[in-house]
């Protein structure tokens, strides 16, 4: 039987930086070659990074991608790569318009390219604004066997490309990804690679990318899926990985090239007819284990946070540490992903601010090691508040705006990155203040909701515990009653619902779309959906001015949910 080692390069990608992700591929290819890979996939669009957005409408964008992958197919084969077929993802740009690509590289050229055919035009994706679709597919002979190729959205698509490439009878099939990451998504990607498998008859490798872009943040989780559906390899989340396969395939007969499918034109391209003697595999990499629920949302934040800081070039982060929750995870989170010594936090009492929180964030910074300054503000609201005669709602708001006035100011001064530390939840119901506790260049826990902030605290501690190192996040921060301290003795209980059954509605409203009626038949009472409906309604307007951050829901606020800020229509009764 035909046997074919193949490496599946789970890489992370730059938007826009043409020459370090050509860069990238001949380091991961050059580690392919030396594996003994016959062929070797990265992922989609890797030389440009994805999503590119409105660079692909760039005509100078684009030419220069394709310049780039011409140059990539000559500097694969200067690097001792030229006998490896390299599928590598990139932008083409044709008389119809731009096209999200793949190329097969090797000998120092572009031997074939195929184009995505289903343009995703959901959730963040909107790719029909930016892509025409393809209409091909290339089949390419690798070592006597038919390699056929999908692009990301094509699998998930029941028929079309995957079926054609069964009915032309393809030995495997290919399938270059930038699925980014949302909770609980791999209980539907590996059953779908699954399924696909079967629809072509075949062995699908499903190669993902991994790292951070913007508010997106992408897992890996690459996998090789045998034609039978059974889970033959598969890479760690959240790493950048290189995994060798070794497949038994058993070869087709010689297809003409001449052969046209129903649907799609197939175009077959020969690169080295001869067969690998058969060999005893040496390569049967384990299958990763997917991370526990807390272990996977944890990583997906520390990396969306890292790829955000270095990917834009900061070296550094300040937050506001208040002694509370938020401030508390949002610190271990960032210590986890730079360092603690490229952590600044920052205390800023107010007249109205409690010991235990002085006190927490005091604990908070000698557990973790970051950088600790306390700046009090009392003085500076005395004088805004003094001076502009201010009181009830309007005095509140400007201890949370002197605070970011402070952290911006150090930021100006030290060449921070402000992290805003808000969750879903207070973002929801419009429960922050902007120019205040708004403020900031990213916000790390922007798609966590307040009940998971907790969780995830309290999974942090207990990981701590196991490798015998210092919980980072004090106890206090986790059990005490949450507060903004806005005014003596105020809790946040007493502007909203108890946090566990606002989560709850606000899963059914913002995550599930439901209407009023839903939720009062989901058993929620009028009087708190009348009220959390509301809020959520109204805040629009400051969910707009709200900093980016890592998307780890279904619909995170940003592109998932997309409503107007002028708006009469309200859910309720009427």
């Amino acid at each position: 039987m035909p046997q074919l080692r193949i490496a599946l390069a789970q890489v992370n990608p730059t938007v826009g930086d043409l020459g370090g992700n050509a860069a990238t591929v001949v380091a991961w290819a050059r580690r392919a070659a030396e594996a003994g890979a016959h062929l070797v996939v990265f992922p989609e669009m890797v030389l440009t990074g994805y999503p590119v957005e409105d660079l692909a409408l760039r005509q100078s964008f684009a030419a220069a991608a394709k310049g780039a992958l011409t140059r990539l197919a000559a500097d694969l084969a200067d690097a001792g790569c030229g006998d490896l077929p390299a599928y590598v993802g990139y932008l083409e740009q044709d008389v119809e318009g731009p096209r999200n690509g793949a190329a097969v590289l090797h000998g120092g050229e572009v031997v074939a390219r195929q184009f995505k055919h289903h343009l995703p035009n959901y959730g963040v994706f909107d790719e029909r604004r930016y892509f025409k679709p393809g209409h091909h597919l290339d089949i390419v002979r690798i070592r006597g066997l038919e390699v056929g190729m999908v692009i990301c959205e094509d699998i998930w698509q029941e028929g079309g490309p995957i079926a054609a490439l069964g009915r032309a009878g393809v030995d495997l099939v290919v399938a270059p990804n930038a699925s980014p990451y949302e909770r609980h998504k791999d209980d539907a990607r590996l059953p779908l690679v699954a399924r696909r498998a079967g629809e072509a008859g075949a062995p699908l490798v499903y190669v993902n990318q991994v790292g951070g872009q913007d508010d997106l943040v992408f897992d890996g989780d690459s996998m090789v899926v045998g034609a039978d559906g059974s889970l033959l390899a598969r890479a760690p989340q959240f790493v950048e990985h290189l995994m060798v396969v070794d497949l038994d395939l058993p070869g087709g007969a010689t297809k003409t090239d001449a052969q046209a499918d129903d649907e799609f034109a197939i175009r077959r391209t020969t690169i080295s007819d001869q067969p690998v003697p058969a060999y005893e595999p040496a390569h049967v990499p384990p299958i990763a284990e997917a991370l526990p629920e807390e272990a996977e949302v944890w990583a997906a934040l520390v990396t969306g946070l890292r790829d955000y800081v270095t990917k834009n070039g900061f070296r550094s982060v300040v937050l506001g540490l208040s002694g509370g929750i938020d401030s508390a995870v949002v610190a271990a989170l960032a210590v986890d992903a730079l360092g603690a010594d490229a952590v600044h936090g920052v205390s800023m009492p107010s007249g109205y601010s409690s010991e235990h929180s002085k006190s927490d964030a005091k604990e908070l910074a000698d557990r973790t090691g970051v950088h600790y300054s306390v700046q009090p503000i009392a003085r500076m609201v005395d004088v805004f508040v003094g001076d502009l005669g201010l009181t009830g709602l309007a005095e509140e708001n400007v201890q949370a705006r002197c605070r970011g006035v402070t952290l911006m100011g150090l930021s100006n001064q030290h060449g921070h990155l402000v992290l805003a530390t808000g969750n879903k939840t207070e973002l929801a119901v419009g429960y922050s203040t902007i120019y205040g506790d708004a403020v900031g260049g990213f916000a790390p826990i922007k798609d966590v909701p307040k009940t998971l902030v907790w969780e995830l605290a309290r999974w942090r501690n207990a990981e701590a515990d196991k490798r015998g190192e210092v919980p980072p996040i004090p106890e206090d921060s986790i059990s005490k009653p949450p507060s903004a301290e806005l005014r003596p003795g105020q809790l946040d209980s007493d502007s909203l619902p108890d946090y566990a059954l606002l989560d709850a509605v606000l899963d059914d409203y913002v995550e599930g779309d439901r209407g009023y009626a839903d939720l009062l038949a989901a058993g929620f009472a009028a009087e708190v959906v009348d009220r959390v409906l509301r809020m959520v309604d109204l805040a629009e307007y400051k969910r707009r001015q709200y900093p980016p951050g890592t998307k780890i829901s279904f619909r995170a606020f940003g592109r998932d949910r997309r409503l107007p800020i002028t708006n009469a229509w309200r859910e309720g009764s009427r």
